[in-house]
């Protein structure tokens, strides 16, 4: 090999050294920064979680008594920001008149339809709520929304009964209806 090519395959060496080398008088170069904004919600929430979805009564014209075949419990779960004070649980229909009908013009109204929640006098849905029809409702209960409470859940069990003292020539038939249970926090 001759003295020439030996001179540059070092000369190529050396260059190639010196290009990835970083002389000890160099600077660190940094770039500007650039920032990311993040914004992460944690939105309200009020939810409600029956046991249950349906209660079959066996009806007794004129009897003040005619307890449901089960109970249900609602659970009400809530994430509530500080401005919320109170979280109410509601049971209405959409009509007074006609809480339960025959679909032939027998009803029963709502007034006749009671609630007892967790073992409580059974009461009937006559005042009229956020939801629902006027004179069709019933306040179930409240939670009271303090500093320590801001996320919680609330149980209500709750039996119901037909008050058919008022109607007793109440035809006889299949009456169904839809009672709603709803919460509102505000």
């Amino acid at each position: 090999m001759s003295m020439r090519t030996i001179l540059g395959k070092l000369a190529a060496l050396l260059f190639a050294a010196a290009a990835f080398a970083v002389p000890a008088c160099a600077q660190v170069k940094n770039s500007g920064a650039s920032p990311i904004a993040l914004n992460a919600v944690l939105a309200d929430s009020v939810t409600v979680t029956l046991s249950g979805n349906a209660v079959n009564f066996n009806l007794v014209a004129g009897r003040a008594s005619n307890p449901g075949s089960t109970g249900i419990t609602a659970t009400t779960t809530w994430l509530l920001r500080p401005s919320v004070n109170l979280v109410r649980l509601y049971a209405y229909f959409s009509s007074s008149s006609a809480a339960l009908s025959d679909g032939a013009g027998h009803n029963i109204p709502s007034a006749n339809f009671e609630i007892s929640d967790n073992g409580g006098a059974f009461t009937p849905l006559t005042n009229t709520v956020p939801f629902g029809g006027a004179n069709a409702g019933l306040w179930v209960s409240s939670a009271l929304i303090l500093g320590f409470n801001k996320t919680g859940s609330r149980s209500d069990a709750m039996t119901f009964n037909i008050n058919l003292a008022s109607q007793p020539n109440l035809q006889a038939g299949t009456y169904t209806g839809t009672l709603t249970i709803q919460a509102q926090a505000f």
